[in-house]
Order: C-alpha cells, then sequence, then structure tokens
C-alpha cells in the first residue's frame, strides 16, 4: 500500500519531468533553429555600426526569451489553462511558431522588411499570450515581460537591418 508521501513524490517527479519538457523542447527547437539559420547572409555578414548587437548576444536572448516562454506556458497548462482556454494554447503556438521563421527569413533569406512583419505579429502574439497568461497564472504573465522586451530590441534591431 502506498503512503501519502509516495503519492506526493511520484506526483512531484511528474511535475519536474514535464516542467523539463516544457522548457527543453523550445529551447532545443531554438538551438536547431539557430544552427541552421544563425548567421549565414543576413545580419552576421553585414558590416554594422559597433553599436548593433553581436551575433552571440542575439543568439544567446533568442535561448532566454524562448526558454522563458517554455516555463511560463508550463505554469498555465500545470493550472490548466490550455484546457479551459484553447486560444492560450493557439497564442503560444503562434508565438513560437513565429519566433521560429524570424531567423530562417531574416538570415537565410534576406528578407528583413517581411521578418520585420513577423517580428511585430510575434510581438502581438506575446502581448496577448502575456494578457491570457496573467489570467490563469499571474507569474506566467510577469514572465512574458521580458520576452516582450526582447521582441521589442529584435522590432529595432530588424528596423535597423531593413535602412542598412
Amino acid at each position: 500500500m502506498r503512503t501519502r508521501r509516495d503519492k506526493r513524490m511520484a506526483m512531484a517527479k511528474r511535475g519536474i519531468r514535464s516542467l523539463a519538457i516544457a522548457v527543453a523542447f523550445p529551447l532545443a527547437l531554438t538551438l536547431f533553429n539557430i544552427y541552421l539559420f544563425g548567421s549565414i547572409n543576413g545580419y552576421g555578414a553585414v558590416s554594422k555600426p559597433f553599436r548593433f548587437f553581436p551575433m552571440w548576444a542575439l543568439h544567446f536572448t533568442y535561448l532566454a526569451s524562448s526558454s522563458l516562454m517554455g516555463l511560463s506556458a508550463w505554469l498555465v497548462w500545470a493550472e490548466g489553462g490550455f484546457h479551459r482556454e484553447p486560444t492560450i494554447l493557439s497564442l503560444y503556438m503562434a508565438q513560437l511558431g513565429l519566433s521560429l521563421a524570424w531567423d530562417p527569413i531574416v538570415f537565410r533569406m534576406g528578407e528583413t522588411w517581411i521578418g520585420l512583419v513577423v517580428c511585430l505579429a510575434m510581438f502581438g502574439a506575446l502581448v496577448g499570450c502575456s494578457r491570457q497568461f496573467k489570467e490563469v497564472n499571474p507569474i506566467a504573465g510577469d514572465l512574458v515581460k521580458p520576452c516582450l522586451a526582447w521582441a521589442t530590441i529584435l522590432a529595432i534591431v530588424n528596423l535597423k537591418l531593413v535602412f542598412l
């Protein structure tokens, strides 16, 4: 017969496993995206003024943003938010897809105007995520705010690339 403590330990292990998957999956997709499309002919090949972000800083913040969004989505999932409000999952998936699409559009194809549109759409999806996540779990909504700041910086960098 299982004791109450054993049941709680099993539940905690499942929680840690699901948290690891929720953070690792978008992080792995982002790493793969950076590996494939990171600096072929876009930002890394353009001669830029010194005030532009170095490529490693862009990639690091891209990874940090992806991890924060994974953690935030897990917090919403743990509260049952994806089941109660299916639009929350749609917003999260849209944000993830748009963030993964930005790298190849800007760095592989060199389409900075399209990249700017994708970046603005990603910002809109993040605003929606922030509002919806906050209704389910206030901490999850707050974790999206650094990602919003990152999307703003990314839009500014992308806009500067348009005019180079």
